[in-house]
């Protein structure tokens, strides 16, 4: 190899360092700021499925516990329900996009969100250096439950109608007290949204509304929602990177937020009312997400600010 070429070579590297470097200069100011705060990160869809993905998640996690931050995960897992039920023969129909779940259905539903998805996830990032346990729900009462009630119109009669959705559940109250003991240790709690009924009954409860249940009782800094799109769009398609809690309530009364962006909007205003200072729509698809948004200038998704 020729000298200029290896100088070449040499200043390549050389830049690809000088980047790496900038990159963490530019973290610094965010490292200290959230240092001792507490963030709740909804998991779900692409970044659950893809290995890879899977994997940047589980790093990402540890190295934000490791700079002084409380991660608390909260993961969903509606395809691999699904595909559990199929196996069953268990027939399963949605209804505004929640999964109806009799009781025979909600067995199911537990097994595979207390038992393998969860445990997946806390083996991923104790593989990468972390000290993950994975809990549901139900255990300490961590998320008590309510049977979630829905009406729907009748477009004929236009009379309303109450829905039984069978056993899916609202939270009605976080032991928050739990995440406290997390927080003066290094374990990163993964929780699986099982709740628990006054009367023993087990509750399914949708991924993101136990994230910003569990957020709003933490008293949590950030609310970081993992989807599979870029963020929230305008009515152009443009990604709007940054928004105050009222221009989204604006953007409510326009046409731009349909199907399942409505429910986790909702989701993050409930928790930026009820004292969440940023939450985050981000696009779990694109690698280290988390870092991106956290810890560069820029960002990447959607930051809704109270």
């Amino acid at each position: 190899m020729e000298k200029r070429d290896i100088a070449d070579k040499n200043f390549g590297v050389t830049k690809q360092w000088l980047k790496t470097a900038q990159t963490l200069g530019e973290a610094l100011p965010y490292l200290r700021q959230f240092s001792g705060h507490t963030f709740v990160i909804k998991y779900g869809g692409h970044a659950m499925g893809d290995e890879k993905l899977a994997r940047d998640f589980a790093r990402d996690v540890v190295l934000i516990k490791q700079v002084g931050i409380n991660p608390i995960i909260v993961h969903g897992g509606g395809p691999q329900i699904g595909a559990m039920l199929k196996k069953m023969n268990i027939q399963s129909e949605f209804i505004d996009g929640l999964r109806v779940t009799d009781r025979e259905s909600v067995h199911i539903v537990e097994m595979v969100l207390a038992g393998s998805i969860n445990k997946q996830i806390v083996t991923a990032i104790n593989e990468e250096g972390g000290k993950a346990i994975g809990i549901s729900g139900k255990d300490g009462r961590l998320i008590e439950a309510r049977k979630l009630r829905r009406t729907q119109r009748d477009p004929d009669s236009n009379i309303e109608k109450i829905l039984d959705l069978g056993f899916v559940g609202e939270p009605r109250k976080i032991n928050a007290e739990i995440f406290r003991i997390f927080e003066n240790s290094e374990i990163i709690p993964v929780i699986a949204p099982i709740g628990v009924g006054n009367d023993g009954d087990t509750y399914n409860i949708n991924a993101d509304t136990a994230a910003g249940a569990i957020a709003e009782a933490v008293g949590a800094t950030k609310l970081l929602m993992l989807t599979d799109i870029a963020g929230i769009l305008d009515a152009d398609g443009t990604l709007i990177s940054e928004m105050t809690r009222q221009e989204a309530h604006e953007l409510f009364k326009s046409d731009a937020i349909t199907g399942g962006m409505i429910p986790k909007l909702e989701t993050c205003l409930k928790a930026l009312e009820n004292g969440v200072a940023d939450a985050h729509v981000l696009d779990g698809r694109v690698p280290h997400v988390l870092l991106l948004e956290l810890f560069t200038a820029d960002g990447t998704g959607t930051k809704i600010a109270s």
